[in-house]
């Protein structure tokens, strides 16, 4: 019994280490996305909100992912593409609007001082959500199909728990590694002195970087959410002009054919988001009402910790 069960368990872990290799590039998005929901908050409550998102995260996996993931490859595998079509195109929306910010053009009213915790928190779940969905449809792609419904959830389970251990460690040790290079710069060591205080010196461009790299993670993956989704549907075209610009940088290596990709995806995504802030732009106008799209108050870019 216990040969078995040990069987079973080294069949799940090497499945879903083989599986969840392939959604990598969407857990560095994730990871490079979340920190900007948590700097400019109060230092002790940044764990906790940490936390708060991690926790929301594994109930997107549970109680949402994973189970409509395997009821509609069971039942109704045609409506997968238009969800993550939507998905994507939220993400498209999200990114657009932090680019017109870094351009000083404002939607809306932000709130005075700090940010709104509730609100952040809700809004990083809300968008854990998408790139959850994207980690484990991927990582359930790559899974053998004469797995069995048991080894497949168990599989599923063990990739949700590594993903989220994974994603929001990172997002631990990146929003309280200043406090390190605090305590770091009262050491009686010069050395270490000098090691924290450029810790310290370092983070706000650490974290202005993150912030650029989030955005256009969220626009790279939201973009080729949308083009490849739309192929599944019936319209190619777009994504067939993404297959001509890899096909076109091939001879220069894989590297840069996935700049490449990565680009178009991310300009894709940029217009797609533009569109849809107009859009909403326009229906606001209409019923009287200015809508705000940031989170919990000021966008994470202009927050300075």
């Amino acid at each position: 019994m216990s040969v078995g069960l040990l069987a079973v368990v080294d069949d799940i872990l090497s499945a879903a280490l083989k599986a969840s290799s392939k959604a990598a590039g969407v857990v560095i998005d994730d990871a490079a996305v979340t920190p900007q929901y948590v700097q400019g908050i109060t230092p002790a409550r940044e764990l906790p909100v940490v936390a708060k998102i991690a926790l929301g995260s594994i109930a997107n996996k549970f109680i949402v992912i994973i189970p409509v993931a395997l009821l509609l490859t069971a039942f109704a595998p045609w409506a997968l593409p238009y969800l993550l079509i939507a998905g994507g195109a939220f993400l498209c929306f999200e990114g657009a609007e932090k680019v017109l910010e870094w351009f000083g053009i404002e939607h809306g009213h932000a709130d005075e001082d700090a940010r709104d915790e509730k609100r952040l928190v809700l809004g990083a779940i809300r968008t854990d959500l998408i790139l959850s969905a994207e980690i484990m449809l991927i990582s359930l792609s790559n899974l053998d199909p004469d797995m069995g419904i048991w080894l497949t959830l168990g599989t599923l389970a063990v990739i949700a728990l590594i993903m989220t251990g994974v994603v929001y460690g990172v997002v631990a040790l990146l929003v309280k590694i200043d406090d390190v290079g605090l305590r770091m710069a009262t050491s009686g060591n010069a050395r270490v002195r000098g090691t924290g205080s450029g810790i310290v010196r370092a983070m706000p461009a650490v974290f202005r970087v993150i912030s650029v790299i989030g955005t256009v993670a969220m626009l790279w993956v939201g973009g080729h959410l949308v083009l490849a989704n739309l192929a599944e549907v019936g319209l190619h075209a777009p994504l067939d002009v993404l297959h001509g610009i890899e096909h076109v940088l091939e001879p220069l290596g894989t590297v840069v054919v996935w700049f490449g990709d990565t680009l178009a995806s991310a300009i894709a995504g940029l217009a797609v988001g533009l569109v849809i802030v107009g859009v909403v732009l326009l229906i606001g106008r209409i019923m009287g009402r200015r809508p705000s799209f940031t989170e919990g108050g000021e966008s994470p870019a202009h927050v300075h910790g």
